[in-house]
């Protein structure tokens, strides 16, 4: 028997996986619309405990044994509940895992999590890592929540994160990801592929910030304090100027960003991610600024793809908030950086309209709660902004 071929997990072998209940939802079915090109959407189940600080397991313990003496409140989702700001929720989730032994998985924010400033990670029995899932886990999946800029409401079976399935060695060194860019280019710069010799590299692909044009160009949003919750099961239910104010680059194309607000910005590059790879968003190394750059951070075999070849790519919102003093960003400074991950087998299904993708061909960063807008965002056509993988 041949050795399984290493790398994630594509459509096609989760809904094996799902058959062979690595991963089962007991009285509840995972549905198909579920399933995304690289991962698998994760729903909330029934209560949300109240903490009065994260924590993480350490070998000896589980999720439920560490929460006595952290939580203080039992909440009911069943019929939604508001989750208030800056405070750390856990919830169980609905999906649980029975892996073998040689196959792991990761989780993510979806983008519409993350585009709201709802901070989320997994967190599993006798682990001592955030949304990393060791290889042969066998048990459940508690999420941590916490709303940063608004509160939320949420209720059972609403998906605020996703799961990939992996196994080996799935990240592309650099050396693999410049080939890949004169094979199928990954990065553009409008309509013409980036020149290999322009990429910048290290351990992963850099991404830079579009802080161009005119004064009064909105090149991003900063998030207003004090907003009524979002009801995250509401689609283009909201205004987002009740939520959100405009960002307006100053002469040279900087912004200054005020320590701990959260700003929505747009990459300067086009992203493509072909159907044999993955993405990772990364944060860039703090060295280079008191910057956090990524909440959600996960880019679909799809994402800004055309197999027609008349897309050239979709730009990457960026989550970015700075720590601790006020931060000066510049047009075409590098922020952050993509990870690359070779797929186990090309994924049949791909990221885009097909799926009921948010986020493909777009025309704001804005999450999908907010109403449409006819124009902002620093956009210059209809195919330029990313959600990363998923509604």
């Amino acid at each position: 028997m041949s050795e399984p071929t290493p790398g994630v997990f594509p459509s096609q072998e989760l809904n094996r996986a799902i058959e062979a209940e690595w991963v089962s939802s007991g009285d509840y079915r995972i549905r198909p619309e579920a399933i995304q090109p690289a991962s698998i959407d994760l729903r909330l189940g029934d209560f949300a405990w109240a903490l009065r600080c994260s924590f993480l397991p350490d070998v000896d313990s589980t999720v439920e044994e560490k929460t006595e003496g952290l939580a203080f409140q039992k909440v009911d989702l069943r019929d939604g509940a508001v989750l208030e700001r800056d405070r750390p929720y856990l919830v169980p989730l609905i999906e649980e895992l029975a892996l073998p032994d040689d196959v792991r998985a990761k989780a993510n924010p979806k983008s519409s999590t993350g585009r709201l400033d709802v901070f989320t990670r997994v967190i599993t029995d006798r682990h001592h890592r955030f949304d990393d899932i060791r290889a042969g886990y066998r048990g459940k999946l508690y999420l941590e929540i916490v709303p940063r800029s608004f509160a939320i409401q949420v209720k059972t079976g609403l998906s605020l994160n996703q799961l990939r399935i992996a196994r080996g060695d799935v990240r592309l060194g650099d050396a693999e990801i410049l080939d890949l860019q004169d094979e199928a280019p990954l990065l553009y710069m409008g309509s013409e592929a980036v020149p290999r010799s322009d990429l910048a590299v290290s351990d992963g692909l850099f991404l830079s910030l579009d802080l161009s044009g005119p004064s009064d160009r909105t090149v991003g949003y900063r998030a207003k304090k004090n907003s009524l919750p979002v009801d995250l099961s509401r689609i283009r239910a909201y205004r987002w100027t009740d939520f959100w104010d405009p960002v307006f680059p100053e002469a040279g194309g900087r912004v200054v960003l005020e320590p701990e607000i959260f700003y929505l910005l747009l990459s300067a590059e086009g992203v493509c991610i072909p159907p044999q790879i993955a993405a990772e968003m990364m944060a860039y190394d703090p060295t280079a600024g008191e910057l956090r750059t990524h909440y959600a951070g996960f880019f679909d075999p799809g994402f800004g793809y055309d197999p027609a070849g008349g897309n050239h790519g979709s730009r990457a919102a960026l989550e970015v908030r700075a720590r601790d003093v006020s931060f000066m960003v510049e047009h075409r400074q590098p922020v952050c950086k993509l990870g690359l991950e070779r797929m186990a087998a090309p994924a049949e299904r791909l990221y885009g309209a097909g799926l009921g993708s948010n986020y493909q061909g777009q025309v704001t960063m804005l999450s999908k709660h907010f109403e449409e807008q006819t124009a902002g965002a620093g956009v210059d056509t209809p195919s330029e902004t990313r959600g990363g993988s998923r509604a």
